[in-house]
């Protein structure tokens, strides 16, 4: 039987809404579904989920549950992985309430900034080692990530691992049609073009009927900042730098030197950003499952529709060869992206057929936005040196080039900062080597 194992299906709700879409697949009704999870009861409620789901839709998927990771991995064909190391608490409050002893503020904390490179730290060693077991058990499967931060971790794997895979994020599939209904702007026989890095990247082209909608685009955005909206930040870059981007404004708060300043603390009101987002969002997710977990476990009638995600429309495509497009984080190998660095990982148009994924060459984006990018890469590869090495200066220097991080903090409080975050993280972390001490023992 052919298997699709979840690493992480702890996180049930997320589990039940990508293998529920693999439930409505007619191409998938053969495949086991593996669950693994390192929290036995969060396994036990997406198992019994899943269950209740397949009953309600009358599938032949077959469900098992496993407290073995390799067995788990054996022989998948598929790999879908939403891990989160350190969890909520302790470590992403961790992430936040440190940086903010400093006077580091952050929104989302996931993806670059002091509170991604963090949690990349703790999390490139283990998908090193769910890579080293898929080589081991089930060489020729393909990984799909979902984890944060992106890019970091697609790259830690995808260069230091034989492991073949692809990362998919929420945010491309949403854009457009995200920004046309905010707009008011109909969303009729749209073309896009979106290249650039995961929760960077750029609306390069925008028709309709072959015509182009940017410039209405345009005006309406800068009508629409004369009062208060959730997605300030974004129009804002768009004025500035010419082009939409595809994550949202509190996620691009933080990704840039501009917005969240301690010297400017009127951009934070001005451009409607809310500080500690992700850390409230966590809060109301618990409260919320902690209410209706009960009521969604004992349904017996629980049904599910198709949703957006791309992780079963790949998996269907490459059983089907009918071939799927979408938008992939990928090594820039060969310059998908000529004017990015080709050890970055960018996110590109994809192809999914039987041959496997194969992304799309984009050339090169508007200077001023490979800029931009290139702010982001120079953070996300020297956190992989840093989590390969294990080198503590390697760390300072990933920090001390994230924008915003620089922007606000000097390097002393970013080298004090980092020793915080390391100290408090403890066994999340692997041990880092202090190079400086080391030179100066062997003097």
């Amino acid at each position: 039987m052919k298997k699709i194992t979840f690493i992480g299906a702890g996180s049930t709700v997320f589990t039940k809404n990508v293998l529920g879409d693999c439930m409505l697949s007619p191409a998938l009704q053969d495949f086991e579904f593996a669950l693994f999870d390192i929290d036995a009861d969060r396994l036990s409620e997406s198992e019994i989920l899943l269950n209740a789901l397949k009953n309600t839709l009358n599938t032949g998927v077959t469900i098992k549950t496993y407290t073995d990771r390799r067995e788990a991995l054996n022989d998948a064909k598929y790999v879908i992985n939403a891990i989160q190391v350190g969890g909520y608490k302790p470590s992403t409050v961790i992430d936040f309430e440190i940086p903010k002893k400093y006077g580091l503020r952050q929104t989302i904390a996931d993806t670059i900034g002091i509170g991604g490179l963090f949690r990349a730290l703790r999390t490139i060693p283990v998908m090193l080692d769910i890579a080293k077991d898929m080589e081991d058990v089930c060489p020729d499967a393909l990984l799909l990530n979902y984890t944060n931060p992106m890019a970091t971790l697609t790259g830690a794997v995808s260069r230091y691992t034989n492991v073949k895979m692809v990362g998919l994020c929420h945010s491309v599939q949403a854009c457009t049609s995200h920004l046309l209904k905010d707009l008011d702007i109909p969303h009729e026989n749209i073309e896009e073009r979106i290249a650039g890095i995961n929760h960077m990247a750029w609306l390069l082209e925008i028709k309709s009927n072959g015509k182009d909608l940017y410039p209405e685009i345009k005006k309406r955005a800068k009508e629409k900042q004369q009062s208060k909206h959730h997605d300030m930040v974004r129009y804002e870059l768009m004025d500035k730098f010419g082009f939409y981007v595809t994550e949202s404004s509190e996620h691009n708060a933080e990704y840039h030197p501009f917005f969240i300043k301690e010297k400017y603390p009127d951009l934070i009101e001005r451009f409607n950003i809310p500080l500690d987002e992700y850390p409230r969002r966590c809060e109301e997710q618990i409260s919320n499952w902690l209410k209706t977990k009960e009521e969604l476990l004992n349904d017996q009638n629980l049904t599910h529709e198709r949703s957006h995600e791309y992780g079963s429309r790949i998996i269907e495509a490459m059983e089907t060869n009918e071939p799927f497009v979408f938008g992939g984080n990928v090594l820039n190998t060969g310059g998908l992206i000529s004017n990015l660095p080709e050890k970055a990982v960018v996110e590109v148009p994809c192809i999914a057929n039987r041959n496997g994924i194969t992304p799309a060459y984009m050339g090169e984006l508007p200077e001023q936005l490979a800029a931009l990018n290139r702010s982001n890469i120079n953070t996300q590869l020297l956190t992989i040196e840093a989590a390969m090495t294990r080198s503590k200066q390697k760390v300072y220097q990933a920090a001390m080039l994230d924008p915003h991080t620089a922007s606000e903090l000097s390097m002393d409080d970013i080298i004090s900062m980092c020793d915080d975050l390391i100290e408090a993280h403890g066994d999340m972390l692997p041990e880092f080597k202090d190079e400086t001490e080391e030179v100066l023992m062997k003097s």
